[in-house]
């Protein structure tokens, strides 16, 4: 078979991955079609979004390999019918399933979802004492850009930064961490291994 035709055979598996996962999803309460018919591609946005809450429109399209007039149809059509949500955070607009996280809970997915931020949590969570300077040698950026995304974290509630910094409500962002480690990176899955111990964390 043709470059083409593995392109469209992938994207055949991937859709119906997700679609199996929409359907089965008791979160996702969209009617039909006009046509009385289900669609592969809004079936798997819903159930995209039911492992990977908080994506954006272009990750949502390109991990589903759909075009975009088509991903904005299908988000449109389960905005409407009441199956997901979205709120815009900064230049992103974010989407979830409808009715399943609160306010706090969907900016938190929202910094999970940015590579800097969520590592930042995430080391912090692992390890309360870490500095400013440990996060900046961890993820590999300056010291300017940790203090930068610490004013972020603690404006939106995450973080404090009163004595050292300390994530804020650590039990809500470590369940969202293991909860869709898979939707991250290998440090959540790894965060998510040690995560019995942890939720015993006060700070």
């Amino acid at each position: 078979m043709g470059r083409d035709g593995d392109v469209d055979e992938s994207k055949r598996a991937t859709l119906r991955r997700f679609a199996a996962l929409g359907a089965a999803s008791p979160l996702v309460r969209f009617s039909e079609s006009e046509s009385g018919s289900g669609s592969d591609a809004r079936d798997a946005i819903a159930g995209y979004l039911s492992t990977t809450p908080g994506a954006h429109f272009s990750k949502i399209r390109d991990d589903l390999q759909l075009g975009t007039g088509e991903t904005q149809h299908h988000l449109r059509e389960l905005a409407e019918n009441g199956a997901i949500e979205s709120q815009k955070d900064g230049d992103y607009r974010r989407f979830f399933p409808a009715d399943q996280f609160s306010e706090y809970e969907k900016v938190t997915l929202g910094y999970l979802r940015r590579d800097t931020t969520r590592g930042m949590l995430v080391a912090l969570l692992r390890d309360p004492t870490t500095t400013a300077g440990d996060l900046a040698d961890h993820l590999g950026v300056s010291r300017p850009t940790v203090s930068k995304y610490a004013a972020e974290l603690e404006a939106a509630g995450l973080l404090s930064r009163e004595d050292g910094y300390a994530v804020d409500a650590p039990e809500t962002v470590l369940t969202l961490v293991v909860r869709y480690a898979d939707s991250f990176d290998t440090d959540a899955v790894a965060l998510a291994s040690e995560a019995a111990d942890l939720l015993a964390y006060d700070p």
